[in-house]
C-alpha cells in the first residue's frame, strides 16, 4: 500500500497515511482532530542519482569512463 500525504481541512494538520487506492480518501481521518475532511496533497518522491560527472577522488590510474555508442 502506498503512503500518501494529506492535510486536514478542519485543523490544518499535515499527516501521512497508508491507503489502498490513489483515487479515494474515504476512511482517512486526521490523527490530530479526528475529522474526515481531509485533502490529498501532491507528494514529492526521493530519487537516487548514481554516477555523475565529478572526478574528484579518482586517481590518475583510474581508466576513463567509456560513454561512446557501439
Amino acid at each position: 500500500m502506498p503512503i500518501f500525504e494529506f492535510v486536514c481541512v478542519e485543523c490544518g494538520a499535515p499527516f501521512e497515511e497508508l491507503v489502498r487506492s490513489a483515487t479515494t480518501v474515504e476512511g482517512v481521518l486526521c490523527p490530530s482532530c479526528g475529522s474526515d475532511q481531509v485533502k490529498k496533497q501532491i507528494s514529492t518522491f526521493a530519487a537516487r542519482i548514481t554516477g555523475g560527472s565529478s572526478t574528484r577522488g579518482l586517481s590518475s590510474a583510474s581508466p576513463p569512463c567509456n560513454t561512446s555508442s557501439v
